[in-house]
C-alpha cells in the first residue's frame, strides 16, 4: 500500500529529443503529456534530469481532488532511465511502491494495456535500467502494447520508428485510455485499477 502523504511518481519512458518524439518507443512519454494536459499542468526541467509536473489527478469518491502526483519524462536515453528515476524518488522521499512506469511493450498486441507489479523486464532496456538503479523489480508498470515488428524487420528499427499516420487516431485513443488507467491507479488503488482495466481488455 502506498503512503497517502507521498505522491505517486509516474514516469513515462522514451528517448529525449524531437527526432524520437513520435516513435513507438516513446509512447510512455506521450501518455505523460496527455496526463499533464488533462491536469492543466506544464512539464518543467528538474534537477533529477527529468521534465516534471506536480499535479492532482482525478476526483476521489465524494468529490475531493485526486491524489498528488509527479508526472515525469526523462532527459536520459531509454537505456539509462534508472538514474533519473531513482533521483526523482529520492527528491520526493518516495519508494518503489509509489512508482508507476509507463512503457511500450512488444509482447502484447497493439493497443492492449496491462497493469503489472514487479516481474521481469522482458528485454526492455528502460525497465532493466530502472530495476538496476532501484535494486528491486517491485514497482508498478503500465504496459502499452505495440505488437511485434512485421516480417523480418529488426526490433530496434521497429521501436524507433513512428506510428503510421493512418493509425494516428487509433493511437490517440489508446494514449487516452492509458492515461485513464494511470489515473485509476492513483485514485482507486493499484489492484482495483488493474481489475477494472483488465475486465475491459
Amino acid at each position: 500500500m502506498t503512503s497517502t502523504s507521498t505522491p505517486w511518481i509516474i514516469v513515462g519512458l522514451g528517448n529525449p529529443g524531437s527526432q524520437y518524439a513520435k516513435n513507438r518507443h516513446n509512447i510512455g512519454q506521450m501518455v505523460i503529456h496527455a496526463l499533464a494536459a488533462e491536469a492543466g499542468a506544464t512539464l518543467v526541467r528538474h534537477k533529477a534530469r527529468a521534465q516534471v509536473a506536480e499535479a492532482r489527478l482525478g476526483i476521489l469518491p465524494g468529490g475531493a481532488p485526486g491524489p498528488r502526483v509527479v508526472l515525469a519524462t526523462l532527459d536520459s536515453y531509454m537505456n539509462t532511465s534508472g538514474g533519473p528515476t531513482a533521483a526523482l524518488l529520492k527528491f520526493y522521499s518516495a519508494s518503489a511502491e509509489n512508482l508507476l512506469v509507463i512503457h511500450d511493450e512488444l509482447d502484447i498486441p497493439e493497443h492492449a494495456l496491462r497493469l503489472k507489479l514487479g516481474g521481469g523486464e522482458g528485454g526492455h532496456n528502460g525497465l532493466r535500467s530502472i530495476t538496476s538503479a532501484l535494486g528491486t523489480k517491485n514497482y508498478h508498470r503500465l504496459r502499452v502494447g505495440i505488437g511485434r515488428p512485421p516480417g523480418r524487420m529488426d526490433t530496434a528499427d521497429y521501436v524507433l520508428s513512428n506510428f503510421p499516420p493512418k493509425a494516428a487516431a487509433d493511437w490517440q485513443v489508446t494514449i487516452q485510455e492509458a492515461a485513464e488507467a494511470a489515473e485509476d491507479v492513483v485514485t482507486l488503488g493499484f489492484l482495483d485499477a488493474q481489475q477494472r482495466l483488465h475486465s475491459r481488455q
